[in-house]
């Protein structure tokens, strides 16, 4: 019983410990555009992580990075967008160009 319990708790301290320049796993997240507005944009975004873009306003709108991406979202629609590369896009909507973001991707 003793060993069996020695054993878990090792085997819980080598899955909690993570090797020096692991990359985590790819994640998704997700940006609401609601009220004429794109939403709060989570910062830690990596490359091979996705944005999942949400428009759960009345318009149409598009999240707009000249020379970079150009994702419609109709309303009601969600469209997911791979990141492929590091850097910091700011981006629009191109039929409401007061409403603004920026993308940081390491």
């Amino acid at each position: 019983m003793r060993c069996a319990r020695l054993a878990g708790a090792l085997l819980i301290t080598i899955a909690a410990a993570a090797p020096a320049g692991a990359k985590s796993a790819p994640r998704t997240v997700t940006v609401i555009v609601d009220k004429l507005a794109f939403g709060t944009i989570p910062a830690g975004l990596h490359v091979g992580d996705t944005v999942r873009w949400v428009n759960r306003d009345l318009f149409l709108h598009s999240a707009t990075s000249s020379g970079h991406f150009d994702i419609g979202l109709p309303p009601g629609a969600q469209r997911n967008m791979r990141l492929t590369r590091a850097g910091q896009f700011a981006f629009i909507c191109k039929y409401h160009p007061g409403m603004k973001g920026k993308l940081t991707v390491q």
